[in-house]
């Protein structure tokens, strides 16, 4: 049984969750991760993952919770839920943070949507911060309530730009059918491959890190650029675009339009990521060997 310096608890073990319970248990953590559902569990311990049966919107399901060093915190919204945006992700924080100690690190992924700015400028940790959508606003929330009630404990943040890896290729679907893309051509996507998103949030838990960080590769690339790019690593025919509806969520994220700097991520963090751009990453997942 390992000590709890060597033990991580991760609320909202799902697509980065998962990836980060494995790194962690590579390098010899013992990783607990929470959950609602009971074929979740039984995952969970086939993997070498402790479950916890906890939702952070109740706290009677937190009273019981193990003592660990780490804490990751990669809980999604679920738009199925009873509760809105900002009972989930910032009530269900509060409710986490009196139910553990002071002393635990916490490693809060939050998201570069708490960025509004237009027209392609570069943005980093010191930007501000005036976000467009209620996503952006919640995760914005959540980082203050964390150094409110946590001003002298140990936590970083990540602000992780548009994940993607294997099964998570936005519109790969569309390209490879000849579907039209209801999204504009231009502007830019910041994007981090998964598995290079779990290794910097494993980074945060073996270094003694700053609180502020914004996790994304090293190319923001033109949203067209992105499309056609599917389209020729799987053979496919040139994307076709339609301007989407108005007010639609496609349309309300491409208002934000900037390139997010990694500068200080590959400072302390990840020097060198597995898939740098997403030329790399769309080769690796969309390569023959990966669709047998």
């Amino acid at each position: 049984m390992s000590d709890v310096s060597d033990q991580t608890m991760i609320f909202g073990c799902g697509y980065l969750g998962r990836r980060i319970a494995r790194l962690a248990i590579r390098d010899g953590n013992t990783v607990w991760a929470t959950t609602r559902q009971s074929q979740k569990q039984r995952e969970f311990a086939s993997e070498g993952i402790q479950p916890i049966v906890a939702d952070w919107t109740d706290r009677r399901t937190l009273k019981a919770l193990p003592v660990v060093k780490h804490v990751v915190i990669c809980v999604s919204y679920d738009r199925r839920s009873s509760h809105n945006r900002y009972e989930s992700q910032v009530g269900g924080l509060r409710n986490l943070l009196h139910a553990i100690s002071p002393e635990t690190k916490i490693c809060y992924i939050s998201t570069t949507g708490v960025y509004h700015q237009q027209g392609g400028s570069w943005v980093d940790e010191a930007s501000p911060t005036r976000p467009i959508r209620e996503g952006g606003r919640a995760h914005l929330m959540a980082e203050s309530l964390l150094n409110q009630m946590r001003p002298k404990s140990p936590w970083t943040i990540l602000r992780l730009s548009g994940i993607y890896g294997p099964g998570r290729i936005p519109r790969a679907a569309d390209v490879i059918a000849g579907r039209p893309i209801a999204s504009p051509q231009h502007g830019f996507l910041n994007l981090i491959h998964v598995d290079d998103a779990a290794e910097v949030v494993c980074s945060t838990l073996r270094k003694h890190t700053q609180r502020l960080y914004v996790v994304s590769d090293d190319q923001p690339v033109v949203r067209s650029q992105f499309y056609e790019e599917i389209a020729s690593q799987t053979g496919s025919k040139g994307p076709q675009f339609v301007t989407p509806d108005a007010g639609s969520p496609v349309m309300v994220r491409s208002e934000s339009n900037k390139r997010v700097w990694n500068r200080r991520m590959k400072r302390d963090l990840v020097s060198k990521l597995q898939f740098p751009t997403y030329r790399q990453g769309l080769n690796d997942i969309l390569s023959p060997s990966r669709q047998r």
